[in-house]
């Protein structure tokens, strides 16, 4: 699985790399957006994307700037510039800074396409894009169920709402309502929801650690965990443990 992000302060063009772009086939699962370099600067450090699309021209920082920075603290990531000018010092500075590809405005289905697939390549020289792309006709009633079978097998994993945006070209609100009026919850409620039943029965275990129960679940921290289990039941796990577990 892969991370993407897009930098560009024009919002038709981040809708267009995202609707053109063929997420699912290059199993590229979180796709962000940052509408300046100062902002992408900081998205880039949060996500640690694999792929990064950059504007040249951004107010605040641009992409010149942007890239001498990013490609510094970033080695490891794929850029590919995007740009409204066919200018020889734009040009100039993405192969300065190791961009992989160089696209023009307006966005090209193939030409986005093939761009990813070199940028992957250079991550992994060994994939191979061969196989018939997916379709992504899936009814939104269904999507809902793969959601939710998704997040009962995968419940520990940090789940997005973005990733399954990308993946099946429905926006995030569509999703989530969607979700609730189905489920009765929102999409990151069920995680949760499935995360403290889960909680609930290893805690009936006394010989499993609550830090190893945490572990399990996905939190990386106890104290975190606690919390979440006492907001949700109003208990602490020890106490409920100690309540369920006295006797046996």
């Amino acid at each position: 699985m892969y991370r993407a992000l897009i930098i560009d302060d024009e919002k038709p063009v981040r809708i267009a790399i995202q609707k053109l772009g063929n997420w699912s086939k290059y199993h590229i699962t979180t796709l962000d957006t940052a509408s300046n370099g100062k902002e992408g600067l900081a998205a880039m450090r949060e996500l640690q994307p694999d792929l990064c699309f950059v504007d040249m021209q951004m107010p605040i920082m641009n992409g010149t700037e942007y890239l001498r920075r990013a490609s510094e603290e970033f080695p490891h990531t794929q850029f590919i510039i995007i740009s409204g000018y066919d200018d020889f010092e734009y040009a100039h500075s993405a192969i300065k800074y190791g961009a992989c590809d160089y696209l023009l405005k307006p966005i090209v289905r193939d030409e986005l396409n093939s761009a990813i697939e070199k940028a992957l390549l250079r991550i992994d020289p060994d994939l191979d894009f061969s196989e018939k792309e997916e379709k992504n006709n899936i009814p939104p009633e269904e999507v809902i169920e793969i959601i939710k079978d998704y997040i009962e097998k995968n419940y520990r994993n940090n789940i997005k709402i973005s990733m399954f945006a990308a993946q099946y070209f429905f926006s995030k609100e569509y999703l989530s309502k969607l979700f609730k009026n189905k489920y009765g919850c929102g999409i990151y409620e069920y995680v949760q929801k499935v995360r403290m039943e889960r909680a609930k029965d290893l805690l009936l275990n006394p010989e499993i650690k609550i830090q190893s129960i945490a572990e399990r679940l996905g939190y990386a921290d106890n104290n975190y965990f606690s919390k979440a289990f006492r907001h949700y039941y109003g208990m602490s796990p020890s106490q409920f443990r100690k309540e369920h577990t006295e006797g046996l």
